[in-house]
């Protein structure tokens, strides 16, 4: 990529949509967000999306060579279309690629949002060097990107694994993948709303008000029923990556996504988990790390999903 041009990068969580310009260095060099708002609808999204990307490709001054993606869910990387995506309901089938090729002229490379930052984690972040890679992203939902022997892994069907799906307690609440107790449905930023609000006293909170980081906050304070949700977190957490060190072995599983920012109330404890369940394989082999590029990941590595497609990272 020539020094003067630059990718752009879209980040589309269930939450929130960023947008920003990256160099050739992975700095990013304008940015902005804006909610998801999902209920509202692809077309709706897509609109809001569109005029915030054109802003904040006035702000950066640079022309862009293309456009990186990374989106929550199912999303097919030849086509660039959604597949049901259970964060993002009605979106299925709207093609995210070609109708940003048509609105800025340039071409456009999707991937999976883990899929995505675990290109971005090898090409610059903690997971730099590394032959075998895990990204796990937890926030709305969990998602994990997988690099092995250097290379993004893909399924049958150039389908992106969702190991956020795989049940740990099939006694577990319901996920609308229609599995019982997956580790999505337990270790999710909602799946610590919906507990502590089921193990809430009656009005304790008002609806619409408690958020993860809100409980994490009340946890910081000693609020005795919000350190009960920080501890089931950081043991269902663990068991998952408990599973993960256990099938794959990798080098490095880097850590990312909004729970993380809360990262010191309840990692220790899934580290404790990952070393007492683990015995079957040499898991000190793997180092498990906060994800190097922080609250950038995302955009960085959707940056880096272009700049893949493209042969050049």
């Amino acid at each position: 990529m020539k020094d003067e041009a630059a990718v752009a990068a879209i980040d589309v969580g269930g939450t929130k949509i960023a947008a920003g310009v990256v160099d050739a260095q992975g700095r990013i060099l304008a940015r902005a967000e804006i909610s998801t708002a999902p209920e509202r609808g692809y077309s709706a999204a897509l609109a809001r999306l569109t005029a915030m990307l054109r802003s904040v490709l006035d702000e950066s001054g640079r022309t862009v060579e293309g456009i990186g993606v990374g989106s929550t869910g199912p999303i097919d990387p030849e086509t660039g279309a959604y597949g049901e995506v259970g964060t993002l309901p009605g979106w299925q089938g709207s093609p995210l690629a070609a109708d940003l090729e048509r609105e800025f002229g340039v071409s456009v490379a999707v991937e999976n949002d883990a899929d995505a930052a675990a290109l971005g984690e090898a090409a610059w972040g903690a997971g730099r060097g590394a032959g075998s890679l895990l990204y796990v992203t937890v926030s709305t939902g969990i998602g994990v990107g997988i690099i092995l022997d250097g290379r993004l892994y893909r399924g049958a069907g150039r389908a992106h694994p969702e190991i956020g799906h795989q049940v740990i307690d099939a006694s577990g609440p319901a996920c609308y993948c229609q599995a019982n107790g997956c580790w999505e449905s337990l270790a999710s930023g909602p799946a610590m709303e919906a507990w502590l609000q089921a193990n809430a006293s009656a009005g304790q909170f008002r609806e619409g008000t408690l958020t993860a980081q809100r409980i994490c906050d009340l946890a910081r304070r000693g609020d005795a029923l919000a350190l009960a949700a920080v501890r089931r977190e950081a043991y269902y957490l663990g068991l998952g990556l408990a599973n993960l060190v256990t099938i794959f072995c990798p080098e490095v599983i880097t850590l990312g996504g909004g729970m993380m920012l809360s990262a010191d109330l309840f990692l220790a404890g899934a580290l404790d988990v990952v070393q007492r369940i683990c015995t079957q394989v040499p898991a000190a082999n793997t180092s498990i790390v906060l994800a190097g590029l922080g609250k950038d990941t995302g955009l960085l590595g959707a940056a880096c999903a272009w700049l893949h497609r493209e042969g050049r990272g």
